[in-house]
């Protein structure tokens, strides 16, 4: 039997991913769609014997391809015929989510219209009447809970069952695609056009709620009541620099770091040592066990030390979008978003920032005006990316071991309050322009599947890990060559090696910030080239030398490895310094590129490398001379 190709649609909060992760579970591949950076997420089941084909595409409240997502989701259906087409409606929101259904039976895609959350709809005193809606499309109507894996697997039955060229619209469909066909051939004017044609819209959805549909009359539903705390007024505010706070403690204190040290002090006591021997043994060159050892297995150990924390941060963050809250974030954020000149939807890409850099740049396609575009692209930069993370935990852990949590924290802080600032003074010189609507769906609050949770956890994880295999694997090597030889060969004296010729010329400019030594100046020009290589260099600079190793905590690891190295090159104030540095100048080279890509101007992607290094050096020089003054140092 051939195999079968399924495309499930629907609106945002449907709960359409939780039920391709039901139906696929962890045979996924994840990608992108081309030239866009939404995710584009295929997986494969095997049921009754037959091969089945699930293609997740993103959640969209239409298909008028005015956004990425609709883009994506208006070009699919127009290149590609799949077998079944799912349209996954979130039951308890099914008027507005009907919206979608309609137009995709406009534009003639046969479908399943699968009713979700059925549970929901329940509580909320709404009933659905599955056969009338089938009368009112013409099309099999199917219903699940989409966190029950049961519910869920009874598509795949009707999946190998069905057969869509047996179905056709209803007469009142067709009636209803007849009256656009002529409102479209009309000689009335586009915008009139497509007035007519929303009201048309709405006009059908009316009829069938009417006819298929019956909505008790509810009280003020849980959704509500929490919405008037975490969603208004002041409490709102308070409440969301709470939650991410727990969310930082959570990472940085009590189940991340621990993790993180744990992981740390394999590769320092077990995996290090062991391959020194094999090495050895076997009579390897030392020059082959010093790029191994200091070089390889420091660099690349000292970034995967940190996967922990990567990884239960993004789980932290995917259970609160799970939740429906972080909406809720972008709907507070939305007022301080316009004080600084951008609309409410410039939250969104700034938000992908805290992931990563390239994709936040992209994400901003997503916004309606250049200057909103722009000025995301530019502040981007100073948010607290994944790869940052490690830099701050470095340091905090090594100088504030009391208070990890509250130095992340802050220096998350810092990048948004930057971002901010730096969008308001963009916003009043170099951009203006009118400001753009703000349309966000707020979800209701759901416990989320944790299922899904883990999978979005490791879909933005493991971009961490495949930089470390590949990218930081290949900076080590460059930066051990860098840091062994010079022009007269291989030199065991690293003070004079090529890195340390290209590190002291970087720092000249760093001296009145205290962090003016040639190893610092070689980790922020690397850093440039990746930002983890900043953690990955400062490993092999000062992992190579001898170490006292008196100490018989947990402090034996990587990161105590490099505080004992360290501990004559940096001061706490020096070290809050480095960070401020570290946190806010230049993008990657890859994220550098993404802005030439995205602008198409290398002016923009050179005003964004100086201009954020510029501003990296006044507020560290602001924070370690303000130090100085007040005693701290």
């Amino acid at each position: 039997m051939s195999a079968l190709s399924v495309a499930l649609t629907g609106n945002p909060n449907t709960g359409k991913s939780t039920i391709f992760n039901e139906l696929t579970g962890a045979r996924q591949k994840i990608g992108n769609w081309p030239g866009v950076t939404v995710d584009k997420k295929v997986g494969v089941v095997e049921y009754d014997g037959r091969k089945i084909s699930v293609i997740d595409l993103p959640g969209t409240y239409s298909i008028n391809a005015r956004s990425q997502e609709e883009q994506v989701v208006s070009d699919y259906f127009k290149e590609n015929k799949p077998d079944i087409v799912v349209n996954i409606i979130d039951a308890s929101n099914i008027a507005r989510n009907l919206f979608l259904t309609i137009q995709l039976m406009e534009n003639g895609i046969p479908l399943i219209i699968n009713l979700n959350m059925m549970d929901e709809a329940q509580r909320h005193g709404i009933k659905i009447d599955m056969k009338k809606l089938e009368e009112a499309f013409g099309m099999p109507v199917t219903n699940t809970v989409g966190r029950s894996n049961k519910s869920v697997r009874k598509l795949l039955d009707v999946f190998t069952h069905a057969v869509m060229t047996n179905y056709e619209p209803s007469r009142l469909i067709k009636e209803h695609i007849n009256k656009i066909h002529s409102l479209q051939n009309s000689s009335l004017s586009a915008a009139r056009v497509e007035e007519e044609i929303i009201s048309a819209r709405y006009d059908l959805i009316d009829k069938i709620m009417a006819s298929a549909v019956e909505v008790s009359a509810a009280g003020k539903t849980l959704t509500d009541k929490l919405d008037s705390v975490l969603a208004n007024g002041v409490s709102s505010l308070i409440l969301m620099v709470v939650a991410f706070y727990l969310m930082f403690q959570i990472a940085f204190n009590w189940i991340g770091q621990p993790l993180a040290d744990l992981l740390g002090e394999f590769f320092e006591e077990t995996l290090a040592p062991a391959a020194a021997e094999a090495m050895a043994e076997a009579g390897v060159a030392d020059w082959m066990q010093s790029l191994v050892s200091d070089g390889i297995i420091a660099g690349v150990g000292a970034v995967l030390s940190f996967v922990p924390l990567i990884f239960t941060l993004f789980f932290c963050l995917s259970f609160l979008d799970g939740t429906g809250y972080m909406a809720r974030v972008a709907f507070v954020m939305d007022p301080i978003m316009r004080r600084v000149g951008l609309s409410g939807k410039g939250i969104m890409p700034l938000i992908m920032g805290f992931g990563c850099g390239v994709p936040a740049i992209m994400g901003a396609r997503a916004l309606d005006t250049h200057k909103d575009r722009m000025i995301s692209i530019l502040v981007t930069p100073f948010l607290t990316c994944n790869a940052k993370v490690p830099i701050i935990a470095l340091f905090a852990a090594m100088f504030f071991p009391d208070n990890v949590a509250n130095i992340v924290f802050a220096m998350y802080l810092l990048g948004i309050v930057t971002a901010i600032l730096m969008a308001k003074i963009l916003g009043m010189t170099t951009f203006k322009g009118q400001e753009s609507t703000f349309l966000l769906e707020l979800p209701p609050y759901r416990l989320p599947d944790i299922k899904t949770v883990l999978l979005e956890a490791w879909d933005k994880g493991k971009g961490y890990l495949i930089k470390a295999g590949t990218i930081i694997f290949a900076m080590s090597v460059l930066i051990w060559f860098l840091s062994n030889f010079n022009s007269d060969g291989m030199t065991e004296e690293m003070d004079k090696s090529y890195l340390a010729s290209i590190g002291t010329a970087s720092s000249k400019i760093f001296a009145a910030q205290g962090f003016d030594t040639w190893e610092a100046g070689a980790a922020i020009v690397t850093g440039v080239l990746a930002k983890e290589a900043v953690v990955s260099t400062l490993g092999i600079l000062y992992g190579a030398d001898d170490v006292s190793t008196e100490t018989e905590d947990a402090e034996d690891t990587a990161q105590t490895l490099l505080a004992t190295s360290m501990g004559g090159a940096f001061t706490p104030l020096t070290a809050i310094a480095f960070m401020v540095f570290t946190q806010l100048y230049s993008p990657c080279v890859t994220a550098l590129g993404t802005i030439k890509k995205e602008t198409q101007s290398w002016k923009w992607m050179m005003f964004a490398f100086l201009y954020t290094c510029a501003v990296a050096w006044i507020a560290s020089l602001i924070v370690y001379q303000g130090g100085k003054l007040l005693g701290f140092e």
